[in-house]
């Protein structure tokens, strides 16, 4: 399905957001598979807040349904990482006194580093290779196919793969894995 919209910002947003929403809820729970339980987020609310922070992107033109995935997915990143970020602080203090933690937040607390460790080497890959940044983020964060990630990012087939193969190898070795 082809998806575009001729108005920019928040009104061509509203105007292609519907035909992808289900799929974006499908993003959204791969997500928030891994996070705690009593995450703030359930899948809507974090397909919701992706919305809100896409709605602020006023000179952006909607052009198809993979640019819009993929700005969406990094979208959802960015509002996890932020709320790992906060949970960390949390956890080494941040004006709140924590007398114990249970296993299952302790668990918690270190998958949001991994996230925020993951995130941040992203960051640097994508200040030395802009595009494998964001095929990580496509492919990764979006759970996109290659065809739908060279469709979002303009490119081929072929140089995903390429690029995918060489995000990978270099987060193994930034991350330590």
């Amino acid at each position: 399905m082809s998806i575009t919209s001729e108005q920019s910002g928040r009104d061509g947003l509203h105007d292609v957001f519907p035909s992808v929403y289900q799929e974006l809820r499908r993003v959204a729970h791969r997500h928030l598979r891994g996070e705690q339980s009593g995450h703030t987020l359930g899948t809507t609310g974090l397909v919701h807040e992706a919305y809100l922070e896409l709605a602020k992107l006023d000179h952006v033109r909607w052009h198809g349904r993979g640019y819009v995935l993929a700005a969406a997915s990094r979208a959802m990143r960015r509002i996890l990482v932020d709320y790992a970020v906060a949970r960390r602080a949390q956890k080494r203090g941040g004006g709140v006194v924590v007398e114990s933690l249970d296993d299952a937040l302790a668990m918690a607390v270190a998958r949001g580093d991994e996230l925020v460790a993951l995130d941040e080497a992203l960051e640097r890959l994508a200040a030395v290779n802009e595009r494998c940044a964001r095929v990580v983020e496509c492919r990764f964060f979006g759970g996109m196919s290659v065809e739908e990630t060279a469709e979002a990012l303009e490119t081929s087939p072929a140089t995903v793969k390429r690029d995918w193969t060489v995000a990978r190898a270099w987060l193994n070795r930034e991350l330590g894995a």
